[in-house]
């Protein structure tokens, strides 16, 4: 899913589930590393989490409230606010462990 600041509002913090969302730009290069991971995550945690990637670059507001300042930055939302953060590369193993922490 694509997030953007004119929907973030409706699909992050409205979201009746958790919500993983990646903040990238084309231009970097850990953020591609870590799309097939994404990928497999939207895919084991489905029903359970919605997961969405928002371009930087295409959306400024959104990033900038949130205090984004790298790339890749993971973010988790439950019931309408940051439940954790991730910078940087991080494993899939780590990654599942901060999402099953917000996920309960």
């Amino acid at each position: 899913m694509e997030f953007n600041d004119a929907n973030f509002e409706a699909e992050v913090i409205k979201s009746d589930i958790p919500v993983l969302v990646d903040f990238w730009a084309n231009w970097c290069g850990p953020c591609k590393m870590i799309s097939p991971m994404i990928d497999r995550i939207e895919a084991a945690y489905a029903g359970k989490l919605k997961v969405g990637k928002m371009d930087v670059d295409a959306n400024s507001a959104s990033p900038s409230s949130l205090g984004v300042r790298s790339l890749p930055t993971l973010m988790l939302f439950k019931g309408g606010k940051m439940a954790d953060q991730i910078i940087g590369m991080v494993s899939e193993v780590q990654l599942k462990k901060a999402i099953d922490k917000v996920i309960g």
